[in-house]
């Protein structure tokens, strides 16, 4: 009877683990999509490995809808004996920027040849190596204490990646040319699982906290690293030593798509929408004329500004309000796809009301010449 159970259990226990890896292998397939390039890589330092069998996880830019927020490197204890972390990357698509997610396997895959450091140096992982059920830590790109944890080696990493600008997404103006080996590519296809429950929690915690927003550290990081999960507030926190380049969508020229028009090609939200270029002053050569339409023209910005912010704000409740409710994915791309929709409502109707203001004010045209009087006939000359 209790081996029939024995069976029983690991027939569940094997069930579930290929029911977990399926959902994962989907969860890898679902892009975030952004209209405009990640900030590049802070410089930090890495805690201190805080358990043995813990592997570390680095640090990346995430998306949360209208910005970018970073989410802090840590050391994570993984799912199952073997298996390494293939980080997630952001990559150019051609439209805008796509995240593949993270995930767990016996092999790491393609991270978009990203140098996240500390053993993630574009492709594979140098940071430690699996030998039977323990896991050895390579000293000389990882923070380790020997007095506490013994199953370490030493081994040079020489770093030749060109990625010496921090660059955090592939292809793209500005971004890594690097494509997967065929060993990366089947790594993909391979069994593996998504982010643990501690990671999960870690990365809710890093987008609930506003210090974290690339628009509040301008690339930063206050909390780039913690020594566990979610840890953000323990003393072994590290800060950025540096930041990265942030530019945001109003000053991210080079990497933000676009079209013949100067506007990005993608807009989703208002905050997206590129500031208004403001026309010449009216001149109308009558100066009470000229100073009647500037006034006419700074009224009408002021009204779209407002207009702008005001959606922008309908926008963020709905997102808080999806956040609260935990809605999945697929509501969240619905929220989005309705929000481009009103974003491009509100910019065409903008539009529209500079062109009939433009109407307004053009000076009428000049009256039409009066045409020559035809010459008077004179009688024939009397020879």
């Amino acid at each position: 009877m209790r081996m029939i159970l024995s069976i029983r259990s690991l027939f569940l226990f094997l069930t579930s683990l290929v029911i977990l890896s399926a959902i994962s292998a989907a969860q890898v397939g679902v892009g975030v999509f952004a209209n405009f390039a990640p900030p590049e890589l802070p410089v930090y330092e890495q805690p201190i490995c805080p358990v043995d069998g813990y592997i570390w996880i680095p640090g990346y830019w995430a998306w949360d809808g209208d910005d970018y927020y970073w989410v802090p490197g840590t050391w994570v204890e993984p799912p199952a004996v073997g298996y390494l972390w293939t980080p997630g990357y952001w990559a150019w698509n051609g439209q805008g920027f796509i995240f593949s997610a993270g995930y767990w396997g016996p092999v790491v895959g393609f991270y978009g040849g990203v140098n996240y450091g500390f053993g993630y140096f574009g492709h594979g992982y140098e940071g430690g190596r699996w030998d039977h059920d323990h896991f050895y830590y390579n000293r000389s790109v990882n923070n380790i204490n020997v007095t506490q944890i013994h199953n370490v080696y030493n081994t040079t990493v020489v770093n030749n990646t060109t990625n010496v600008t921090r660059v955090s997404y592939n292809g793209g103006n500005g971004g890594i040319n690097t494509r997967p080996t065929p060993q990366e590519e089947n790594a993909a296809h391979e069994r593996h699982i998504g982010p643990t429950a501690a990671q999960t929690q870690h990365f809710a915690e890093a987008r609930s906290n506003p210090q974290l927003k690339a628009s509040a550290n301008r690339g930063k990081p206050s909390i780039a690293a913690t020594p566990k999960p979610a840890a953000f507030s323990d003393r072994s926190v590290v800060p950025a030593r540096e930041g990265g380049r942030y530019l945001p969508p109003a000053e991210n020229h080079e990497a933000q798509p676009r079209n013949s028009g100067g506007r990005p090609t993608t807009i989703v939200h208002p905050n997206d929408i590129p500031p208004a270029e403001r026309s010449a002053p009216p001149n109308t050569g009558n100066p009470k004329l000229d100073q009647k339409y500037q006034q006419q023209q700074e009224k009408l910005y002021k009204q779209q500004e407002q207009g702008r912010q005001k959606l922008q704000q309908q926008q963020d409740a709905e997102h808080q309000k999806l956040e609260k409710q935990q809605a999945d994915q697929a509501r969240k791309q619905q929220s989005e796809q309705r929000h481009q929709q009103q974003t491009q409502q509100l910019m065409q109707k903008q539009t529209q009301q500079e062109q009939q203001l433009h109407k307004r004010q053009a000076p009428p045209p000049p009256p039409p010449h009066p045409a020559p009087a035809p010459p008077a006939n004179k009688p024939p000359h009397e020879n």
